[in-house]
């Protein structure tokens, strides 16, 4: 099975076409930084504010001269160029205790850098020359060029060049995974260059970060594929696919062997969870005394667990015990939907031949119609019997997610279905089954004691019952129709059947 992360549980299934490290670039381009970079080294023209107190004071504000120097009243030319934006106040301080032996505070500040413009090209969205502050980084300069193009261009090959050579190569990889970006300055007429995309391999299933990430060079090991993934505990295997010499090609591989293989451009590997749990996950619902939650062995039965479930035997009705499964409630979905479709077909494609009979299929169309609307909205329980009448337990095998309900004891009989009043009655050892309809007000037009359903509070369910109820149990009185005014009655009950007493057990 694929398994997502707890913080994504609805991430879409199959291969990512998003590219490890596209979201970096998803903002709009900055404006011109009027903060300092701490790596920003000095140049001409940036506007500086030095202020000096103590046995002397001095202030002034301005721009580095075309020497390096910014002059400072009463002290002299200090010499900034080349200077560290974050050593500015450190480099100050050491200049004036050269000249001034007693204590001299400090304070300076870079106010604004000096314009400059880069060019941006290579795979870049908007390639040209752009302006930005002298303290702005490659990144900033790269967002001002639209972003790596994701499709074509490279996050792993930037190269900076300065008068026609290379200066700086830069991989977004470091800086993405642990934040490292190298303190390079740029410097007017700078170019960055975007090389073209390598190779990349495409990560999905039970991972936290499902990308397509590029290769450093022409292939990737699995570890190295982990590594930028990150795994989840659960996954234990691999299925790996790509193209080997001009073919298709697959591969499946547990994590170890993973590690081991290399992969190649335009593979695509799904992480998956194929280790059997040891164990399942009971949920206990009802009259009970104990926890709400077990687990055990998977090849626990029902009757092995309810040895572990302590219950009060005046309160609990352990003759009715039963089940609710996902899995079944699924194909009892299925089934309902399949019976739909088959009667909507016979509705549809069934052919009259006199008036009478059209006006009375049209008729019949529209009720039906309604019907089946509603049957789509049926949600089945699930419901699984697995005791008898004689209250005997079913050793059925239990799966991960089953919920054991008990029922509480019950001294009433519940009248419904084709009755005038619908209620609870009180049970009582002598009662027939025409006595409890007639203490629900008797049988409406449409019912009568010859069409009478019971459902146990196990699920079981008794058609043409010989012997009146029990405690705890529905007595349903059922619809009679008509078959003479419907001419698809046959297939109309038999689909109330399904649909409303799904999961149930029938006892003629």
């Amino acid at each position: 099975t694929v398994e997502g992360p707890l913080a994504e549980p609805r991430r879409p299934p199959g291969p990512s076409r998003t590219v490890f490290g596209a979201a970096l670039f998803a903002r709009g381009a900055p404006s011109p930084s009027e903060s300092s970079n701490p790596n920003y080294r000095l140049g001409v023209g940036d506007r500086v504010s030095v202020r000096v107190w103590g046995p002397v004071e001095a202030e002034v504000m301005g721009a580095i001269d075309p020497d390096g120097n910014l002059f400072l009243p009463s002290v002299g030319p200090l010499r900034l160029m080349g200077v560290r934006a974050g050593d500015l106040q450190r480099t100050v301080e050491t200049e004036l205790r050269r000249i001034y032996t007693q204590q001299v505070n400090v304070y300076a500040v870079l106010l604004s850098a000096s314009q400059i413009g880069v060019y941006v090209t290579g795979f870049v969205k908007i390639p040209g020359r752009h302006s930005g502050s002298g303290s702005d980084t490659v990144l900033d300069f790269l967002l001002r060029g639209g972003g790596v193009d994701p499709v074509r261009g490279s996050y792993r090959d930037i190269v900076v060049q300065r008068g026609g050579r290379p200066v700086l190569r830069l991989d977004l990889y470091p800086f993405l995974l642990q934040g490292r970006l190298p303190g390079l300055t740029l410097q007017d007429g700078d170019t960055i260059v975007v090389g073209k995309q390598g190779s990349t391999v495409s990560a999905d299933g039970a991972i936290r970060n499902n990308y397509l990430f590029e290769v450093a060079g022409r292939s990737m090991t699995g570890a190295e594929l982990m590594e930028l993934s990150a795994p989840l505990p659960a996954a234990t295997n691999a299925v790996i696919r790509g193209t080997r010499n001009g073919q298709p090609w697959s591969r499946y591989v547990d994590v170890t062997e993973l590690r081991r293989t290399a992969l190649l451009d335009q593979d695509v590997v799904t992480f998956i969870t194929d280790s059997p749990a040891p164990t399942v996950r009971v949920f206990v619902e009802g009259s009970r005394l104990g926890p709400s939650v077990l687990v055990a062995d998977r090849d626990i039965n029902l009757c092995q667990v309810l040895d572990h479930i302590a219950v009060d035997p005046a309160l609990a009705d352990t003759s009715a015990v039963y089940i609710l499964r996902q899995r079944l409630a699924a194909q009892q979905r299925r089934s309902i939907n399949e019976a739909l479709d088959r009667l909507e077909r016979q509705l549809f494609t069934s052919t009259s031949t006199t008036t009478g009979v059209a006006e009375i299929r049209a008729s019949e169309a529209q009720l039906v119609a309604s019907y089946i609307a509603r049957g789509r909205r049926i949600q089945p329980e699930g419901r699984l019997v697995v005791v008898d009448d004689a209250g005997r337990c079913a050793r059925v095998r239990m799966e991960d997610g089953d919920t054991i309900v008990i029922p509480e004891r019950s001294d009433t009989v519940l009248v419904g279905g084709e009755v005038v009043s619908p209620m609870a009655v009180v049970w009582r050892p002598n009662m027939t089954i025409e006595d409890y309809a007639k203490a629900a007000g008797g049988f409406t037009q449409r019912g009568d004691s010859s069409n009478i359903m019971i459902r146990r509070p196990s699920g079981q369910l008794i058609l043409e019952p010989r012997e009146g109820p029990r405690p705890g149990d529905e007595l349903i009185a059922l619809p009679r129709l008509d078959a003479k005014s419907f001419q698809i009655a046959r297939d109309l009950l038999q689909l109330i059947y399904q649909s409303a007493l799904s999961a149930r057990v029938f006892t003629n």
